[in-house]
């Protein structure tokens, strides 16, 4: 796609059409000690050969893969993206597409999002899901306003298994409202999320929402239907989140367990890592609850002429209704990441998408077990997806730092998160790695 900027004669044209002197004018209503009195200290712009230059210089401080062996997830998930996706998003009628506000002309856009949808509803369990938000943490924090919307309280117990990330998010969306958040602390044999209290946190009746995440972030599988019964008892909804949203080929999905609303990250699912972003916030729930959810919704439906056709049938968004009616701010989705997480989705079928998710588990499997059998303990005593919690010796961040130097990645140190887990590592394995890779990994951090 070309960018043609525009000449200084297109400027001052389009200036004097509007009745305007210069470009400061059109920002007069911004008060003048809210404005920058000083130039941007930006660098020299650059030739493009000395720019690529500059980006190759900047990607070798970088730990990246194929080059390094990296065993990082935390919400960040290494996966093949078969090529049919990428070639596929490339095309200009997906990469140019914004909000289908006119459906005659926007029938192709709509109908990818409807899949997405339907797609997204399959793999979470829930019957209705949303043209998805911005991201897995984002997408947490409206699912709670959606159940404090629905419910009329004004309190959320939150686990604190759940990534630190998405918890900080949380927190930023609550602190101008009057809501309070409860931290739900995890169990430490188990990795799970300890529900003893809840009961003490629901009996003043005013407990709309509890938020947990399975696998959570140590990587544990959370058991909803144990406690989703309890919840629901408690005239409390069930929320439910992923950061690894494939986990649900092979384990129960949240709609199965019982959950109200279920959102996810939905990176894994053939959006590529680029270093963090850009991500995808799956979102769906229960048919009952679709009113208050954020965003917009495509339909399908007929014409006068009894021909398919995709329109927006919910659109809950301020840019559509009166502000005041408005569910959420957000004011657009990540159709393209969508898109692309429907075409992997796609190409995987169901089969597809539990071989895949099998494989994954088996890998990490193998890896818990080897270093198990070379005497580092794991963590917690649960089933895991993908990643795991290991507690390596005493003294062990100086191998941490040797091996990278070796170009490996040696997980996550979860210290920063949990400064009550020194020593712990979040280790994450996927397809991507071969058995060989999973052995040196073994010899290294052991020898």
């Amino acid at each position: 796609m070309r960018y043609l900027p525009h000449t200084p004669e297109d400027i001052s044209a389009m200036l004097d059409k509007i009745g305007v002197k210069n470009l400061d004018a059109l920002f007069s209503t911004v008060p003048d000690e809210c404005r920058r009195k000083s130039p941007m200290n930006l660098p020299e712009p650059l030739t493009e050969w000395e720019l690529d230059r500059k980006m190759a210089q900047l990607s070798a401080t970088m730990a990246v893969s194929p080059e390094y062996k990296v065993y990082a997830g935390a919400g960040s998930y290494e996966h093949y993206i078969p090529a049919s996706v990428s070639y596929l998003l490339g095309r200009g009628e997906f990469v140019t597409s914004y909000t289908p506000y006119q459906p005659e002309m926007s029938q192709g856009t709509l109908q990818a999002i409807y899949e997405y949808q339907t797609l997204t509803a399959r793999l979470l369990g829930m019957e209705v899901a949303n043209a998805s938000m911005y991201d897995g943490a984002s997408a947490l924090a409206e699912a709670l306003l959606m159940a404090l919307r629905i419910s009329k309280k004004r309190k959320v117990a939150v686990a604190k298994a759940i990534h630190p990330n998405y918890r900080r998010v949380v927190k930023t969306y609550f602190l101008p409202t009057e809501f309070d958040i409860i931290e739900l602390p995890y169990l430490a044999i188990s990795g799970r999320t300890d529900f003893s209290a809840l009961n003490d946190i629901a009996k003043d009746g005013d407990l709309a929402a509890v938020a947990v995440q399975t696998p959570n972030f140590f990587g544990v599988i959370e058991d909803l239907s144990a406690v989703s019964e309890k919840i629901h008892e408690a005239q409390a909804l069930l929320v439910a989140c992923a950061s690894e949203p494939l986990a649900y080929g092979l384990y129960k999905n949240p709609g199965i367990q019982g959950a109200d609303i279920a959102c996810a990250e939905g990176q894994s699912l053939g959006v590529p890592r680029s270093f963090g972003g850009p991500a995808l916030g799956m979102f769906a729930s229960k048919m009952a609850h679709v009113r208050n959810m954020p965003g917009r919704l495509v339909g399908k439906t007929v014409d006068m002429d009894g021909r398919r056709g995709f329109v927006l049938t919910l659109a809950t968004r301020e840019q559509h209704i009166r502000r005041e009616k408005a569910t959420s701010n957000i004011c657009t989705n990540h159709s393209l990441c969508a898109l692309a997480s429907a075409m992997y989705m796609a190409s995987l079928g169901g089969t597809g998408t539990r071989a895949l998710a099998r494989l994954n588990f088996d890998k990490t499997e193998y890896l818990k077990g080897q270093l198990k059998k070379s005497g580092v303990k794991i963590a917690f005593e649960s089933p895991t997806f993908n990643e795991f919690t290991a507690q390596f010796p005493s003294g062990f961040q100086p191998v941490y730092e040797n091996l990278l130097k070796k170009k490996i990645v040696a997980g996550i140190p979860l210290s920063s998160y949990y400064p009550e887990l020194p020593d712990h590592y979040l280790l994450c394995v996927t397809e991507t790695k071969t058995r060989e890779d999973l052995d040196e990994l073994v010899r290294e951090v052991t020898r």
